[in-house]
């Protein structure tokens, strides 16, 4: 079988983009040195990030470090490499290594809070503070809902004396247009000002990372606020919420839990309108890309305005061998960029990856994170982290460096050719899928995505404002050429799709999962609505798979996510010659699905057919 060139060596578009964390001292000659030692390896991008270590002579946005940008980039372009620039000095992003609140303090990271009104008296107001409300509590006694100015930083980019301390800016008001605006033009519109000449080819996006609405704040039992905030959270409601603001303070640690998340998710729909929206306007004038990620795993509604939507595996949350693999939050998240990337039609979706798995991160584990993403369908890996130095406590600065310090750097290249590899194949490819599992903006369900993947299932995630946009059906959901036979929800859903959910009830195209439902009746129903795809036999629940076309080609990614050795009969939907194809080499030879498949513990297989043989049942 004659494989695709791309297929064998693909362009450095699907290299790893790791972060390069600029962390001390600069040196043109040590840049370059770097960079050349990157792409000997096979890396052929990076992620601007300075780091805290900078010394102070290289501020952030300052014209010394800009310097050494121009230098990178310069290098980067000769070698056809391609780079991500990071919007902060150092994160949460959107306050421009305080920058933004120096250039006018009204722009200060902002809460809500709650004062108790003490023998009857009002609280009196104190300068920069706002009532929102008086309310009154379950206690029978009044209180004050104000919004202020938050004690918030975010981590900045110097120690302080040698370290570990660090410098500590004032967080920017997230909620507030104006604030948003300054920290664009603060670093978006200089950055591309400066370097406009490398956008498009060299530079392909500008990265934001887990912007927070709070900071890093250093205040207890206060929530999210902004000058006017409660006008705007009730026409995000469509009611007035005044009369549940005590609530979010409630005695009544269930009352407050159901009251908090109705604030905290408003919240979070002005967040996507005053920064990712402005963000992503501001990228789209530039001809160039938002990417990053957002604060949760599963805050998939964000993702709607990012080019390339993208989610972090970090602080070892996901974990071979772990329920952590299949469950919470954090589990759902390799589905999350993936399903974003393909219903908002957009090419790629990144994971960065392995960011303070700590010095214990074995290579191992390193593969496996990688192998765990991509048969989620991610296509582009953000390694976390390179390190510029590894001097004094640099190297325990959210370790480990996983690249040229590493103990692995000798045969780094045998891994990012396989995740190249990889990433083509997810790229730009048809992903062979017919059902969908229903969840919130800022919340998606793993129960029954725990069902589907440890029965070969796959599935993407469809939130519920991407549902209002879908054509729905009594035969199913068609969506950015996705057309889905079977919706599991698994939350309770929100009235707006009600209708849509009805449409497919009434043609028995809709299952619902709870905590307790019984795992065979989902699998028998969804049997019986879908087609067969990629089924094992004996059952395996810790086999993984993935299958895609792409230009005339059938590929079935098979991932064993356990560590069991397993020798299953791997069933396929095509007919005609198979070929197992060696990420490692790039090299493809036949083989027999009349045999047993042998996989190692945690081994990734890929099998390619052309698509010239036919199907046998899709």
């Amino acid at each position: 079988m004659n494989l695709p060139a791309e297929l064998t060596n693909p362009p450095s578009e699907y290299s790893v983009i790791p972060f390069w964390f600029w962390n001390d001292v600069l040196n043109e000659r040590e840049i370059i040195r770097q960079i050349d030692d990157f792409e000997r390896h096979g890396v052929s991008g990076f992620v601007i990030h300075p780091r805290v270590g900078l010394p102070r002579n290289l501020a952030w946005m300052s014209e010394p470090l800009l310097g050494f940008y121009a230098i990178a980039l310069k290098e980067a372009q000769r070698r056809g490499m391609k780079v991500l620039l990071y919007d902060e000095g150092m994160y949460p992003s959107g306050s421009s290594c305080g920058q933004v609140v120096a250039t006018n303090p009204e722009f200060q990271c902002r809460c809500l809070d709650k004062v108790d009104h003490l023998s009857g008296t009002a609280y009196q107001l104190k300068e920069g503070e706002n009532l929102v409300a008086v309310v009154t509590g379950r206690n029978g006694r009044q209180a004050s809902i104000i919004d202020r100015k938050a004690d918030s930083v975010i981590r900045g980019l110097h120690y302080i004396g040698e370290g570990p301390e660090e410098d500590e800016p004032p967080a920017g008001d997230l909620l507030n247009p104006e604030a948003v605006d300054c920290f664009i033009d603060l670093v978006y519109r200089r950055l591309f000002d400066r370097f406009s000449a490398y956008f498009g080819e060299t530079i392909i996006g500008v990265f934001t990372d887990e912007p927070s609405m709070l900071g890093r704040c250093r205040e207890e039992n206060v929530f999210p606020g902004t000058k006017g905030i409660l006008e705007q959270i009730n026409a995000i409601l469509g009611y007035d919420f005044t009369p549940y603001l005590a609530a979010l303070w409630s005695d009544d640690a269930q009352e407050a839990a159901k009251y908090q998340e109705i604030y905290l998710s408003a919240c979070e729909h002005l967040l996507a309108k005053t920064y990712y929206a402005r963000l992503s306007s501001f990228c789209r004038e530039c001809g160039t890309q938002l990417t990053g990620h957002p604060g949760k795993a599963d805050d998939i509604g964000a993702l709607r305005h990012f080019d390339i939507p993208g989610q972090d595996l970090i602080w070892r949350w996901v974990l071979p061998d772990h329920p952590s693999a299949l469950e919470r939050g954090e589990s759902t998240q390799g589905k999350c960029s993936s399903s974003a990337m393909i219903h908002a039609g957009k090419r790629r979706n990144l994971n960065e990856c392995c960011g303070a798995y700590g010095h214990e991160l074995s290579w191992e584990e390193m593969v496996w994170l990688a192998n765990w993403c991509m048969i989620r369908g991610v296509n582009m890996l953000v390694p976390h982290a390179f390190y510029y130095s590894m001097r004094g406590c640099r190297k325990d600065e959210r370790p480990p460096d996983v690249g040229p310090n590493a103990v692995w750097w000798p045969r780094y290249r045998e891994y990012a050719d396989a995740v190249r590899r990889l990433c083509w194949i997810n790229t730009d490819s048809k992903h062979v899928c017919h059902v969908a599992i229903l969840g919130k903006h800022n919340l998606l369900p793993w129960r029954a995505a725990k069902v589907c993947f440890e029965n070969q299932i796959d599935f993407n995630y469809i939130e519920e404002g991407t549902l209002l946009d879908a054509e729905v059906t009594t035969d199913g959901i068609r969506l950015a050429g996705m057309a889905y036979r079977a919706l599991i929800v698994e939350l309770e859903e929100d009235d707006k799709v009600t209708a849509a959910v009805r449409t497919l009830e009434s043609a028995n195209r809709v299952i619902r999962y709870t905590e307790g439902s019984d795992e065979t009746r989902l699998v028998a129903s969804l049997r019986e609505i879908v087609p067969d795809d990629v089924s094992v036999w004996p059952h395996h629940p810790g086999l993984r798979t993935r299958h895609v076309t792409k230009d005339g080609i059938h590929y079935f990614m098979l991932f064993n996510e356990t560590k069991e050795a397993v020798e299953p009969i791997v069933k396929l939907p095509v007919s005609g010659e198979t070929y197992l194809f060696d990420l490692k080499t790039g090299a493809a030879e036949a083989c027999s699905l009349e045999e047993a498949l042998s996989f190692e513990g945690h081994e990734m297989k890929v099998i390619v057919a052309s698509m010239d043989v036919g199907l046998i049942k899709l």
